[in-house]
């Protein structure tokens, strides 16, 4: 008889031990491979979106929300700060170069972002169709929102104010028109509305004052930092931004000009790598801690493995004195019980694997929801054959005592008996 029939058998035979192992083990195969799925993901966006960015310089506040507000675009800014200010910041001698950013409006839940065309350069944008922003109200977007929203070029939208897509707040009267969509890349920007920023200051000065100063100034309001050197001289001091995403011309820039942005101005300076890897470590505390339960997990059910298949042997060891009398080799019994933990081991991974996978799709799906981000991921070949791996030893060790056991089943005495 098939000895690969003969295990599955006994198990049947056993479904709540089976069962209560089954659930262990998987459970602990699960919690391991979705919190590194996940966890490789989530570094990974995270690392690619940094754009190379030195320091962000913004509102006082939260140094991580103005990171993750300005960089990735998960949180609401942290304020405002003064047009002139960041002017200044821009002749620095340690900065090499500054991209603006203007935030407050949405379509659709995706971000409508005042800039220039630095800003694509920095994450290599490529046009898939049309052309750049060049003028007030046009727009460039991303592969992403093209995807979702339905937008094509030379349609026209309104933004919505605020960041979340259910506000009401539309801003009828200006309507921006889409003159080109990037080509998606896996970046932020495959996410993004970009247009200039005279764009998000025409709207958001007709919104606080009611159209009368959306006309005034209007020269001033067509102009970029990085795009026209001569509005240095003619800034507006009432004018705001809402961050600047520095680079450093030299190393010395990272020793000196944080503390000189945190002491001389009304700005804060936040640094993408200090405040990511502060992240993580926090992080990282909770998903070790979670790893070492779902190890214990894991051990607890090999031992409940052992345990079911020693004191089983009791009550088969009369089908196993039969088995030999039979003709059955001592190695075949051996075979048979090694061949059980080996068929629960794969089940335990199997179950394990399918679990993290449909938590990894539900996180996904919350997650671009919310923040159009997305985990897509669902291999990870060196993790997945490291716990098959782990899970067959597991269920070897567990199975070797009671095999040989069997192996040495004394047929006369049992028999007799």
């Amino acid at each position: 008889m098939n000895i690969f029939y003969l295990g599955l058998k006994n198990l049947k035979a056993n479904p709540l031990n089976t069962t209560l192992n089954l659930v262990l083990f998987a459970t602990g195969i699960f919690i391991i491979l979705f919190l590194l799925l996940l966890k490789g993901q989530f570094e990974e966006h995270f690392e690619k979106n940094t754009g190379g960015v030195n320091l962000v310089a913004g509102a006082k506040g939260s140094p991580l929300q103005l990171i993750l507000s300005s960089i990735y675009h998960v949180d609401y800014p942290t304020g405002n700060i003064k047009l002139h200010e960041a002017e200044k910041l821009k002749h620095h001698p340690l900065v090499k170069q500054v991209i603006p950013l203007a935030l407050g409006d949405n379509y659709q839940g995706f971000r409508i972002v005042g800039t220039n065309h630095d800003y694509a350069s920095m994450y290599k944008g490529q046009l898939k169709s049309g052309k750049l922003w060049n003028t007030d109200f046009e727009v460039t977007i991303g592969a992403k929102v093209a995807r979702k929203s339905g937008l094509k070029i030379g349609d026209r939208f309104a933004g919505v104010h605020g960041f979340m897509a259910e506000n009401d707040d539309v801003h009828n009267e200006f309507q921006y028109k889409v003159t080109g969509i990037f080509t998606e890349l896996g970046t932020v920007l495959d996410q993004l509305i970009l247009t200039n920023i005279g764009s998000v200051w025409q709207i958001h000065s007709n919104h606080h004052h009611h159209g009368g100063d959306a006309d005034e100034d209007e020269d001033d309001d067509h102009h970029e930092i990085g795009e026209h050197e001569e509005h240095v001289e003619t800034a507006d001091t009432a004018k705001e931004i809402t961050a600047l995403l520095v680079f450093y011309r030299n190393p010395m820039g990272a020793m000196s000009l944080p503390r000189y942005i945190n002491k001389n101005t009304n700005m804060q300076a936040a640094s993408p790598a200090i405040e990511m890897n502060r992240l993580y470590s926090l992080l990282g505390v909770g998903i070790q801690s979670v790893n070492l339960i779902a190890y214990i997990i894991i051990l607890i059910s090999g031992v409940s493995l052992f345990l079911s298949l020693f004191n089983s042997m009791k009550d088969r060891k009369y089908k196993l004195a039969l088995m030999r009398v039979v003709g059955g080799h001592k190695l075949k019994l051996f075979s048979v019980v090694i061949i059980e933990g080996l068929i629960i081991a794969v089940l335990w991974f199997l179950v394990g694997y399918a679990l993290s996978r449909m938590g990894i799709l539900l996180i996904s799906s919350y997650s671009e929801t919310n923040f159009h981000y997305s985990f897509n991921k669902l291999f990870n070949l060196k993790s997945d054959l490291t716990l098959l791996g782990l899970s067959i030893l597991l269920g070897f060790a567990a199975s070797i005592v009671p095999a040989i056991i069997a192996m040495r089943t004394d047929i006369s005495k049992t028999l007799a008996q």
